[in-house]
């Protein structure tokens, strides 16, 4: 193997420009060229008008100064088209026309169906697994999941401090679609008094009888902290009936959301005033924690090293603390636990 690529796809991570240059200095160090690949899978497609701007060769000069940067040097974005398999060809097409042999992909579930596509069509490829939802099953944490934990409990803490001053609930959004790690972990990290998260069926009302219990102890300043696809398992409540009946201006078939909730809290519980942060892509943009740059670095090094020797459609990940890699159909058929101790201790205390 002569020349490999390198390309980030999904979400951005923390840490995705730290895994691009471990994969650049360990590309050196084998002796293989370079190929960044840009705009996820994407780039594979090359849809501009000259090859080399969607894949342009990396070398160490270019990217050395990139690993504590947040984001993705490469940009990233998703491609629905991937799945369809003369686009898949195409691709492998455009891959030979450069000379790339082998390719690591930074990337969530969605990238990895892709890269063990591409492993089929002949492509060793490598995965590390770069989404700050933690929700690959097979290892124990994903690259930037630490820095969006770290970058939560930093907001939520500076939320709660005038929540103590204003003695006023707050509701915090963070971002977890379908896993609601980052939810519970900051939640256990800051002292916050309640979490919702997708795996867990709840109702308004509950989370209302317990903001009143602790209200009734004299705890006014609770923080509610919801994974932002914890929507999809809340039972069934009139957003548009309780707020127009209390004297609140709503619009029919308007869906629950975090300033909602807040205004539901509030009526519910009598409070004099309650307020939402949602705090989005704060948790993605963040510079990487040392955790994540150093989970990269040996990612970024191990997948090289694989390719190297020839080895392909293998995913990258940490257990018990320690990096290592497995095939990427086995990675997928994982099934992830959820804490619910931890869920319970939360909502009990």
């Amino acid at each position: 193997m002569r020349r490999i690529g390198v390309l980030t796809s999904g979400g951005d991570s923390p840490g995705m420009n730290a895994a691009i240059m471990a994969v650049a200095r360990s590309a050196a160090y084998h002796e293989l060229s370079l190929i960044g690949v840009k705009h996820g899978y994407n780039g594979l497609l090359c849809k501009s008008h000259n090859i080399h701007d969607d894949m342009a060769e990396l070398d160490l000069d270019t990217v050395l100064d990139i690993a504590d940067q947040p984001g993705t040097y490469l940009r990233t974005a998703r491609c629905v088209e991937f799945k369809q398999p003369e686009v898949r060809e195409r691709a492998v097409e455009n891959l030979r026309k450069m000379g790339v042999e082998g390719l690591v992909v930074i990337g969530g579930d969605g990238s990895y169906q892709g890269a063990m596509r591409l492993c089929e069509l002949g492509i060793p490829t490598i995965g590390i697994p770069g989404t700050i939802d933690n929700d690959l099953a097979y290892t124990e944490m994903t690259l930037g999941y630490d820095t969006a934990v770290n970058s939560c409990v930093s907001d939520i803490r500076a939320i709660r401090a005038t929540s103590r001053s204003h003695d006023r609930p707050a509701v915090i959004e963070v971002m977890g679609r379908h896993c609601g790690d980052i939810a519970l972990k900051s939640a256990a990290s800051t002292g916050a008094e309640i979490v919702v998260v997708p795996e867990v069926r709840w109702s308004i009302d509950q989370v209302a009888d317990r903001l009143n219990a602790l209200i009734a102890r004299g705890n006014n300043r609770v923080s509610v902290v919801v994974a932002e696809g914890a929507w999809e398992s809340m039972e069934p409540f009139d957003v548009y009936g309780f707020l127009t009946a209390n004297g609140v201006q709503c619009y029919p078939g308007e869906v629950i959301s975090s300033p909602r909730l807040a205004s539901i809290l509030k009526l519910k519980c009598g409070m004099v005033e309650a307020r939402a942060t949602i705090l989005g892509y704060t948790q993605r943009g963040q510079h990487p924690s040392a955790y994540d740059s150093s989970f990269a670095f040996e990612a970024g090094n191990l997948a090289v090293k694989l390719l190297s020797n020839g080895i392909g459609n293998q995913v990258v990940g940490i257990k018990d603390g320690r990096i290592f890699y497995m095939p990427i159909a086995d990675a997928l058929r994982c099934k992830r636990s959820f804490n619910m101790e931890l869920y319970n201790l939360i909502n009990s205390l």
